[in-house]
């Protein structure tokens, strides 16, 4: 992910928290005229690989949501290097990165093989019920599952 890792932020530089992979085979509506993925589907993917990495650590949106705690996207970089196209299998690797007092930053490499396809990087604002920031549940960033190891706190 050298273009995005060239940022002045250091987040990028250090070695992931933890990283998860997904797989997906390219559907027909995901794609344009053409037999590409349309640019809007990656971010789609993106949240999908962020989902089943809290989902595989025993967390999950809902249950998060459900304790008045909500993950908002506030930064999505997309860099495209080649086009997955209709029925490709493809892996989307999803590396956490970071989680500071109220925000969480991912990494993202979706790739057909070996082969780069786009790389990414988003920020997530931890939030309460009425879009106030408020801090980052004890053990979402590693890798517990968040609700339990909050009220476990309390």
């Amino acid at each position: 992910m050298s273009d995005l890792r060239s940022r002045s932020d250091n987040t990028s530089a250090r070695a992931p928290l933890a990283t998860h992979e997904i797989e997906l085979r390219v559907r027909y509506p995901e794609c344009d005229p053409m037999g590409f993925v349309h640019h809007a589907v990656y971010p789609v993917w993106l949240e999908m690989g962020r989902t089943e990495m809290l989902r595989a650590s025993g967390g999950d949106y809902r249950a998060l949501e459900e304790s008045g705690v909500f993950l908002a996207v506030v930064r999505l970089e997309l860099r495209y290097r080649r086009p997955a196209r209709y029925d490709d299998l493809v892996r989307v690797r999803t590396s956490l990165l970071a989680a500071g007092p109220v925000k969480i930053e991912h990494a993202y490499e979706v790739l057909r093989g070996e082969e780069l396809l786009v790389e990414a990087k988003t920020t997530l604002a931890c939030l309460d019920r009425e879009g106030r920031a408020r801090p980052v549940p004890t053990g979402l960033a590693l890798g517990a599952d968040p609700v339990s190891a909050e009220h476990a706190a309390r």
